[in-house]
């Protein structure tokens, strides 16, 4: 077997994960994970796994051996929190009355919260179709930009992650999820992605420079592309670019005629601060993509939104899923909103993403192992580095840090090798964001003690 990609940072057979194991878990999750292993098909990243909770709630997640972890990754559904009583109470309801709706009738929860996400977009992108996870929407948008072009060919970045069906892994160019497993779809055209911190194009803004010119050398060489995809801030990265590298993103797949897609799967609903992450940009993409939190954190539920003037496939079918316009997914999607809106998450995620910050950047200040802090609302990076002139990454460090944590109660994920990944719940309260931060410098500080030995 050839060794796992690491840029994931969370290797299921690694040596700290074994090691992890050997000091966390009892005699009998041990015997629940052997059951595990023994049913599931074995992949990088999940089976075998490292723990079998019993429950979540709120912020925390519970393994069967009573301990408690905050959750920072939760696969980022988690907006409104585990089990959050009122999505729990809407899906209730909803199942003691219409639980599913056939293809060729509709439902009046499909349609409130199609009109609700039309209303969230300012009325710019009108019409919506859904899914049953944020794989699939990729999926639709691709055969929705080759229907309106006429082309087929797609530019994205390397390193990217869209979903993990074929077609999605194609346009993604995440080594874990693409390699070994060829020929992938034709036409997928992918350039470097821009970084704020650490890029082969260059530091700071003039990664986002050579990154332009970079595009706009392959709409000049190519010409035929039918869709540029890309998030329009990087999750796993937390890559944030400015305003103009979006403007001028904009203006290019203008000329080219090409299809604006954003990926906005795991990162919309409130946690750039905005309820849709393009809304912090001065642009709206022509298809945005959305998902993962979309079901309140318990149904799968994704959506598709794009502009009147693309709705223009009566006679064919892009989507056509099973559980379509869920009745259930529908009303998980509206309460997880209205909870949003009603305790006014958007402003809260804003205010406590300033203060979390001022508190990473004090351990910034400590610790030479981290070379960057940034964030936008409560999406946050640590992007961790051998010495902060060389900017190697620490990627055996960020590995060691991470299990520190979680013995500690902390659970987030690391990306790229060095970048750890910190997406806290909207209902994160401030006593929880410093407790995590003691977490994090007793990480950082066993850390120094164990590779200064080296």
């Amino acid at each position: 077997m050839k060794k796992a990609d690491k840029t994931e940072g969370d290797i299921n057979l690694s040596e700290y994960r074994m090691k992890w194991i050997q000091e966390n878990i009892d005699e009998k999750t041990e015997k629940i994970l052997e059951q595990d292993s023994k049913y599931f098909l074995h992949q990088s990243l999940s089976t075998p796994c490292m723990n079998v909770l019993s429950h979540c709630e709120e912020n925390y997640i519970y393994d069967n051996q009573g301990k408690a972890y905050l959750d920072f990754h939760g696969n980022n559904v988690h907006q409104v929190g585990f089990s959050n009583p009122e999505v729990i109470k809407a899906i209730t309801a909803q199942l003691e009355t219409l639980s599913f709706s056939p293809r060729r009738f509709t439902n009046e929860p499909a349609i409130k919260l199609a009109k609700k996400l039309v209303e969230l977009s300012n009325g710019n992108l009108n019409k919506v179709l859904f899914a049953p996870g944020g794989t699939s929407v990729i999926g639709m948008a691709l055969k929705l930009a080759r229907r309106i072009t006429g082309k087929f060919k797609t530019i994205s970045w390397w390193d990217s992650f869209h979903g993990a069906s074929l077609d999605a892994v194609s346009i993604g160019g995440e080594p874990l999820f693409r390699s070994h497993i060829g020929p992938l779809l034709p036409g997928a055209i992918h350039i470097p992605p821009p970084t704020n911190y650490n890029s082969q194009l260059g530091n700071g803004k003039r990664a986002f420079v050579e990154s332009l010119e970079y595009l706009k050398y392959v709409f000049e060489r190519e010409g035929d592309i039918a869709a540029f995809i890309a998030e329009p801030i990087r999750y796993t990265t937390v890559t944030i670019p400015d305003k103009n590298y979006w403007k001028k993103v904009r203006e290019l797949c203008d000329k080219y005629e090409t299809i604006l897609i954003f990926d906005e799967i795991p990162t919309a609903f409130g946690r750039s601060g905005k309820m849709f992450v393009y809304q912090n940009y001065d642009i709206i993409p022509d298809i945005l993509c959305v998902g993962k939190g979309l079901g309140g954190g318990i149904f799968p539920m994704a959506a598709l939104l794009t502009k009147d003037e693309y709705d223009i496939n009566g006679d064919i079918a892009i989507g056509h899923y099973t559980h379509e316009k869920s009745p259930v997914g529908s009303a998980a999607a509206l309460a997880m909103i209205d909870y949003i809106e009603k305790n006014n998450l958007l402003k809260s995620s804003q205010a406590l993403g300033t203060y979390y910050r001022r508190r990473l950047n004090e351990l910034k200040r400590k610790y030479a192992i981290i070379g960057d802090v940034r964030n936008i609302g409560l999406m946050f990076a640590i992007e961790l580095v051998k010495d902060r002139r060389s900017k190697i990454p620490a990627i055996e460090e960020a590995e060691y840090i991470m299990y520190k944590a979680l013995s500690n109660g902390l659970s987030f994920k690391v990306s790229s090798g060095n970048i750890i990944t910190l997406m806290p719940p909207l209902t994160i309260t401030k006593k929880e964001l410093d407790s995590t931060i003691s977490i994090l410098e007793d990480s950082f500080k066993e850390a120094k003690r164990e590779f200064s030995k080296v």
